[in-house]
């Protein structure tokens, strides 16, 4: 194990202002419903309404099971709750919750490709709730119960679990329990401790609480060994003040009284409860590497600083991000339910949460993939005191969890539609992956634990200075905004935007270094016509000139400017400063992400009309960029023809570009020409049995710009895709040019590519 511990993260923030256009921008909250199936024709509306309908309504009638063939129920869970205990807000009601709902909703489609639905119920009364939910079993494939306060949460899911013939889960209780054994489970391996004899002290007697106390004693803790406390103390038998019969259940035969008591010689603390529960006396009164989960929100019970002060033995665990092993719910719940869904579950009991609590602390033992490691910059994380609990963006999750709660279902008989091979289903789930995304979360990670000084170039801008203070505030590193003082202080005081420390204004005509720019761009365009005169104006007067020399000449780490200029424009700005990368050739990439599919389109920024060579080019680079964002290429090189009809001479560019390939012998797949329709679609693909792709393209080498571009922005307009980019590929130094009238939201994602050099 490495003694390199990895770098504390800056714990991200961010303004009210932030959050709050981050739901109201666009489409108001952060669902939508879209159609799987076609809607164009009358012969479709027909299908799939009346009177087509009629016959899989039939089919269900004869045979309920058929709903998982037929309907979204086996892929669907709901979100419900009723606002009473919304996360440390406490009791804000039914209403208040959907954004947190929605945001869980949201979680589930991310990291486990589960369709989710939010619903909230307006009332505090168990039976009224229950009565409302029971009845919604035909609708779900499982009840993801949330927020709901103790202790109506436990009588709620029990009497829910009891009613229906699908799983119930409350994520508050079982969720963190599950991730906090998970690392309980690896503690014990690092401090040599058996889990027959070890002493735990649970202090917080809610749904968290009492759950972990269930999934412990399940796992093998002896009973005895396991003390729960309160606000009143030790939950001890005999006890009557504050007593239900949830805590009656855990009353210990016990003389301690109190948190400091039951902690005196105690090797584990788990804590759901609140700031400050833990004092440092306490701490020094645990046995020796005594193991502590302060898991209280957002503020834990001690945290690891003030710990390590008086016990550098410890281990330590946390809720929050900027600290190491974070117990973390989004660990467990999506792939859980996804494991649960997959064979019709029943219910997710005891013995599938115990698996998938085993199956996170074994993917912690293992080595890391290069994707995790990435975000760790000069240390790998290994297993060990800082690296308990696997990464949330572990791409190993997805195949490693859903499988083992699967199989557990199968084991204990509440699978209704067991899988014969497992091997076949992890790769099934290997598939649901989006590397993308996942990516693009890793290289935040990236840039945050080792933060860069980024320059946006047009810094009076009101778009750009939020895109800076939401870089600043992430804990991203530096932003440098080029402007004049008072334009840039009066746009960030209209756009209520505070310029916090971290936020840097240039004045590109009173600047120290313009003069050294002047030279620097003299020094390159002395023999392309520029005089040392328009040197001097370039570097003093436009921006993008400054910006540019500032990351050329090591004063800034990175570069991102488009929001007022065309992109072409922008980027003969950028070249006539920074060289291209040796032996590279410079591309426009963009990411296009729609309906669960994501390619990579190029080249959809710089060559007009590429050559032969320059198309085998661009799938070079293009190629090279998916490796890096987590995929295997398979590059289509497209034409307007496939496979040689109809003939053209622009379709025999292409075939000669992959001649040209041919010959390079490059490391990926690659075939053309051939037309969109071939490339991503695998029964078209199958007319052509010698085509060499084993799958639909992934990278899509467009044979000119214009196509390329026009394609992508109806993508993103008529298709409802996502398109980030294009990013700027081949430079010699990281730079990136947004789109006109960009979001603040897509100049922070461009300025994290470029501070993380994604195009380099």
């Amino acid at each position: 194990m490495s003694d390199k511990k990895p770098p504390r993260q800056v714990r991200p923030s961010f303004t009210d202002q932030e959050a709050l256009a981050f739901h109201s921008q666009g489409k108001p909250g952060k669902l939508e419903v879209n159609p799987t199936k076609p809607m164009a024709t009358q012969r479709d509306l027909s299908l799939a309404y009346s009177p087509g309908v009629a016959v899989p309504v039939r089919a269900i009638a004869e045979n309920p099971a058929l709903a998982y063939t037929y309907t979204t129920k086996g892929n669907m869970v709901a979100v419900i709750s009723n606002g009473t205990a919304i996360l440390g807000l406490g009791d804000l009601g039914a209403l208040a919750s959907k954004p947190v709902m929605e945001g869980k909703s949201v979680l589930f489609k991310r990291f486990a490709d589960v369709d989710s639905i939010d619903l909230e119920v307006d009332t505090k009364d168990a039976d009224a709730f229950i009565n409302a939910v029971r009845y919604l079993g035909p609708s779900f494939g499982g009840i993801n119960l949330e927020d709901i306060k103790a202790p109506e949460c436990f009588i709620i899911e029990q009497r829910l679990k009891e009613l229906m013939d699908i799983p119930v889960f409350h994520d508050d209780q079982h969720g963190t329990a599950i991730i906090a054994a998970a690392g309980l489970f690896n503690c014990l391996k690092l401090t040599d401790r058996s889990i027959t004899d070890t002493k735990l002290v649970v202090n917080g007697a809610g749904a968290a609480g009492i759950a972990c106390v269930e999934l412990v004693k399940a796992m093998g803790f002896a009973p005895d060994n396991v003390l729960l406390c309160d606000t009143k103390g030790v939950v001890y038998q005999g006890r009557t003040e504050g007593m239900n019969q949830w805590k009656s259940a855990h009353a210990a035969v016990t003389d301690k009284r109190t948190l400091a008591d039951a902690l005196q010689g105690a090797d584990v603390f788990f804590g759901l409860s609140a700031k400050g529960a833990l004092t440092a006396d306490m701490v020094r009164s645990m046995a020796p590497n005594p193991v502590i989960f302060a898991m209280a929100n957002p503020d834990p019970e001690i945290t690891p600083d003030e710990a390590h002060a008086v016990r550098d033995d410890a281990i330590i665990a946390t809720g929050r991000s900027d600290y190491p092993n974070q117990v973390n719910n989004v660990l467990g719940f999506p792939y859980i339910f996804r494991g649960a869904l997959d064979v019709h579950a029943t219910s997710i009991n005891m013995e599938m949460k115990v698996a998938a609590a085993q199956a996170l602390a074994e993917l912690a033992q293992e080595d890391v993939p290069d994707e995790v490691a990435t975000a760790y910059q000069g240390a790998r994380p290994r297993f060990g005191r800082e690296y308990i609990i696997p990464a949330p963006f572990d791409p190993r999750l997805i195949t490693r969890i859903p499988v083992a709660v699967a199989k557990a279902a199968m084991e204990t008989g509440v699978a209704r539609k067991p899988i014969a091979d497992l091997e076949a289903y992890r790769a099934q789930l290997s598939a649901r992956r989006d590397p993308v995304a996942g990516t693009l979360a890793r290289l935040f990670d990236k840039v945050r634990r080792s933060p860069k000084r980024v320059v946006f170039a047009e810094g009076e801008e009101e778009a750009v200075i939020r895109a800076a203070a939401s870089f600043v505030n992430q804990g991203l590193g530096t932003a440098i905004l080029v402007g004049r003082e008072d334009r840039v202080e009066a746009a960030a005081a209209f756009a209520g935007v505070e310029l916090r420390e971290g936020m840097q204004i240039q004045n590109a005509r009173i600047s120290p270094r313009t003069n050294a720019y002047a030279q620097y761009l003299y020094d390159r365009l002395q023999r392309h016509g520029y005089l040392m005169r328009d040197c001097i104006r370039l570097a003093s007067v436009d921006r993008n000139h400054f910006a540019a020399c500032m990351v050329a000449m090591g004063d800034a780490d990175a570069m991102v400017t488009g929001l007022t200029r065309n992109y072409s424009i922008a980027l003969e700005d950028v070249r006539r400063v920074i060289n291209d990368k040796p032996g590279h050739c410079v591309i426009g990439l963009s990411i296009a992400i729609a309906r669960g599919r994501t390619v990579l389109v190029a080249d959809t920024a710089v060559h007009d009309m590429p050559t032969s060579e320059q198309l085998a080019a661009i799938a070079i680079e293009a190629a090279s960029v998916a490796k890096r964002l987590g995929y295997e290429p398979r590059v289509a090189m497209l034409a307007y023809s496939t496979f040689g009809h109809p003939e053209g001479e622009r379709a025999e560019r292409v075939r000669d570009a992959v001649r040209i390939l041919d010959k390079q012998r490059v490391d990926f797949e690659y075939d053309g020409e051939m037309g969109a329709d071939v490339a991503l679609n695998r029964d078209a693909m199958a007319l052509y049995p010698f085509c060499r792709l084993s799958g639909p393209a992934n990278v899509l080498v467009m044979p000119a710009f214009h196509s390329a571009s026009i394609s992508t922005k109806m993508l993103q307009e008529l298709g409802g895709a996502t398109v980030i980019g294009p990013m700027l590929v081949g430079l010699d130094k990281p730079v990136q040019i947004v789109p006109l009238a960009a979001k603040d939201s897509d100049l922070v994602n461009m300025a994290v590519l470029a501070a993380a050099n994604i195009g380099g």
